[in-house]
């Protein structure tokens, strides 16, 4: 009974846990990494063609998006995932590969053109449809028998349609042991899906960390908010235009504005439109509708069997085509538009922005975290212009951002999951968490009793016998400079520049708001200048 740490080690994103029982080899997720990397991951001790079986937590790209990368490599064994993350996957998995051919087939131009050779995308949609016929979905609380000696169950985690905890007992000869994967913990009292439930006991207990250092605080009345906006916006005759990932956060945004609708909290506006303006939502959001009375929490249910659908009201516009997306910002009457991506770094919503954030009438609402460097954080940090398909757009609309939507369980959530084991695991895994949080939640844990170790990528620990078989420390990602030699002349005077730059960049995370835009301003207006 081996577990070796692959991926989300140290880091945030790229779910990947290696297992090796009863004579079987086993990944428990298999999820892309995605933003920046801190530390390199270890390959796989085997190819990817022996693994036997894929155990996924859920259906976000973090956690299943490299499993048609697998699939390309070899990997004919079963993906086993609850029922709604099989429905999420099916659409989610194909719309990732097209966005890796398109993005290949991009470069590929440029490099035609530049007489450079040409790159493969990571994966492709053939790969996607391959590795879907491999799932196999099962319901919450259902105990399966994988093999002899490897027995799982899936425990609804509230944190995505179908996110699970995995439960799995492992037996070899007279040795018995039960490990139990988090997943992705979710936050409490969100929208359509139930609480997180707790399980009771475990020997040893892999357990994400990504908000271990923080509190989500008092969460707000989010639909008397929301109406507020949209009170104000369409009195002004403006637009709300809301950037918001495709799964997940589209369909709670729809659960509210039901509500808002149902309870006439918008008045003077009857009947106001609200587009969703996304090919990948639309499809999501047909699973949630679809899906599942024994995912959703008794409200939802309630609903249901009243016969009302929670995310469908009258007035809710899906749009799929570029001509339908193109239509919406040709009309004229005040409405409300939800588009992918999240962080306005890519996708339809760049489209929306660029119709509406000149105008001071309209209102950009932020519903989720914006990352460091993305058109979305510049928003929120005051940026006065940005550059939209190489035009600059003055920033007059007003922006919004709505607290305390997160997914994810905060410090004392994750607790709460932790101390509900009736007896303290033998051994806590902590992954899913920054390098810093993972430092902070281990002391945390160790303060509270428990015996806690957050490894780096290629630690092996051995379940048996109860003890470490290796111990990495991470290694740094270093990324390679483009040139061959380092620059000299005044082509080296620049590339050190540039070094500089990032070094004053870092130097002043946290700083005031206004003078990081003034700064980041300064810098997109260089980049214009020289960038043609």
């Amino acid at each position: 009974m081996k577990l070796m740490f692959i991926g989300a080690a140290r880091e945030v994103t790229g779910s990947c846990h290696y297992l090796e029982a009863a004579g079987f080899k086993i990944l428990v997720d298999c999820g892309m990494e995605q933003g920046i990397d801190k530390f390199e991951n270890v390959d796989l001790p085997v190819s990817y063609a022996e693994i036997d079986y894929v155990l996924l937590t859920h259906a976000h790209i973090d956690h299943a998006g490299m499993l048609p990368f697998i699939y390309a490599r070899g990997f004919r064994g079963q993906v086993i995932s609850t029922v709604a993350t099989a429905d999420l996957c099916g659409i989610m998995l194909k719309d990732s590969a097209h966005i890796q051919e398109s993005e290949a087939e991009w470069k590929n131009r440029k490099a035609r053109r530049a007489g450079l050779p040409e790159e493969e995308p990571l994966y492709g949609v053939n790969d996607a449809m391959g590795v879907l016929e491999l799932f196999h979905s099962y319901d919450y609380n259902e105990k399966v028998e994988l093999e002899d000696g490897i027995t799982i169950r899936f425990i609804d985690v509230g944190h995505l349609l179908g996110s699970a905890s995995i439960e799995m007992w492992i037996t070899e000869g007279r040795d018995s042991k039960k490990i139990v994967f988090s997943g992705d913990i979710g936050n409490k009292n969100k929208p359509l899906i139930r609480d997180p439930e707790y399980i009771k006991e475990a020997d040893y207990v892999v357990m994400e960390c990504t908000y271990g250092d923080r509190l989500h605080g008092v969460i707000p009345d989010h639909v008397s908010i929301l109406a507020g906006i949209v009170q104000k916006t369409l009195d002004r005759g403006g637009n709300v235009v809301i950037p918001a990932f495709a799964v997940g956060r589209t369909q709670e945004l729809l659960y509210m504005f039901r509500r808002i609708k149902a309870e006439k909290l918008v008045a003077g506006h009857n009947g106001f439109e609200v587009y969703v303006d996304s090919p990948l939502a639309v499809e999501a959001t047909q699973v949630f509708k679809d899906n599942l009375v024994d995912c959703y929490d008794e409200e939802t249910k309630e609903l249901v069997m009243k016969g009302i659908n929670p995310i469908s009201f009258p007035g809710l516009k899906l749009s799929v085509t570029s001509e339908e997306s193109k239509n919406i910002n040709f009309n004229s009457k005040p409405k409300v538009i939800i588009s992918a991506a999240g962080m306005c770094d890519a996708g339809r919503i760049r489209h929306h922005l660029k119709h509406n954030l000149w105008r001071p009438e309209c209102t950009i609402v932020f519903t989720g975290y914006q990352s460091i460097g993305t058109l979305g954080r510049n928003l929120i940090d005051g940026c006065t212009e940005v550059r939209l398909f190489g035009e600059t757009i003055q920033v007059e609309a007003h922006i919004e951002k709505m607290d305390g939507m997160s997914s994810h369980a905060d410090m004392e959530g994750l607790i709460a999951w932790l101390n509900a084991f009736e007896e303290k695991p033998r051994q806590v895994f902590l992954v899913h968490g920054d390098d810093v949080v993972c430092n902070s939640f281990e002391q945390l844990l160790e303060k509270e009793g428990y015996r806690v170790k957050a490894p780096h990528s290629g630690s092996v620990y051995d379940l048996s016998l109860g003890r470490w078989l290796s111990e990495t420390d991470g290694v740094a990602v270093v990324k390679a400079p483009e040139v061959s030699k380092k620059p000299v002349g005044v082509y080296g005077r620049l590339f050190a520049a540039g070094e500089r730059l990032l070094q004053v960049i870092r130097h002043n995370e946290g700083g005031a708001n206004k003078d990081l835009a003034k700064f980041a301003d300064q810098i997109n207006s260089l980049c214009d200048k020289w960038d043609r």
